[in-house]
């Protein structure tokens, strides 16, 4: 299973592009896997090939009328692990004794 954090922001929109990440978000949830939005990115949980094309997809739908794009992706993959995005956070709440802030 891989958790994948994404941002991806077109350079040449000026300096509000809530418009286009919009659009991103759109294609994220409609395409049915696990994420959660964050102030700086989306992190995507699937198989590699799964939130890959959603990423995909999201840059061709970006490309379509944006002709510079920004995009950073990191991956974090563990064999045999599941429900990453709620195990991850539930473990640092655990050591810290409390809810982190969300």
């Amino acid at each position: 299973m891989v958790l994948l954090e994404f941002s991806m922001t077109p350079l040449d929109k000026g300096e509000s592009v809530s418009d286009y990440v919009s659009r991103s978000l759109k294609i994220i949830d409609e395409s049915g896997v696990n994420y959660r939005l964050n102030p700086m990115g989306t992190v995507l949980e699937g198989e590699w090939d799964e939130v890959m094309a959603v990423v995909k997809k999201c840059f061709g739908t970006m490309s379509a009328d944006c002709n510079r794009i920004t995009c950073s992706v990191k991956v974090d993959y563990r064999k045999g692990r599941t429900n990453g995005l709620e195990s991850k956070m539930a473990a640092i709440e655990s050591k810290l004794g409390k809810a982190v802030k969300k």
